[in-house]
């Protein structure tokens, strides 16, 4: 697994292993970026199940000023600190050992906004609707926020989820890819 284009491209990054994490693999994590992209002219990045940390990774090396990096498991956000310690870039991240709602709840409180928003749940345990309508509804989210919803290829997510729309879904094997924007 690696870092596919951008600031930090090329870089390798680890993964944890066994079954506690699914990373998103390089080619669709390259379609993921290349729909919403594929690189940025700044903003903020909210990777809230972060495994491994390389989607925020990614959208920080491709032009986002910085990502909140959300993890639950010890383990796997010693992963995160080390691939975030390779991009040499650290001030750029966040790390929080949360559980995704509670992180809301505290990003809230902080008084963040967000320009991109990275949901990649455990498949088992999505939530990825009540998330989206929590981060709308905490005003967490900027005019412009893209949503980016990795889930099993079964899934069908909502065409709207409050003022956002459904504007792409592409399948990837098992993986489907929806993105979200603003209804104009």
């Amino acid at each position: 697994m690696r870092v596919v284009a951008g600031e930090f491209g090329g870089r390798k990054l680890k993964s944890l292993a066994g079954k506690n994490t699914r990373p998103t693999t390089d080619k669709v994590k390259g379609a993921i970026f290349n729909m919403i992209g594929p690189y940025f002219a700044g903003g903020t990045a909210l990777d809230l199940f972060a495994g491994s940390g390389a989607l925020g990774i990614e959208a920080v090396s491709r032009g986002m000023e910085r990502a909140v990096l959300v993890e639950k498991n010890y383990r796997a956000l010693e992963i995160i600190r080390e691939n975030v310690a390779v991009t040499k870039a650290e001030a750029q991240f966040t790390l929080l050992k949360l559980p995704a709602n509670q992180a809301l709840k505290q990003l809230k409180t902080a008084g963040e906004k967000f320009d991109l928003v990275l949901l990649d749940p455990p498949y088992a345990k999505q939530e990825i609707v009540a998330q989206i309508e929590a981060l709308i509804a905490d005003e967490l989210l900027s005019e412009a926020a893209v949503i980016v919803c990795e889930t099993d290829q079964k899934i069908e997510l909502p065409t709207m989820i409050g003022p956002f729309q459904q504007k792409k879904r592409n399948v990837y094997g098992i993986s489907a890819v929806t993105i979200y924007e603003r209804e104009d």
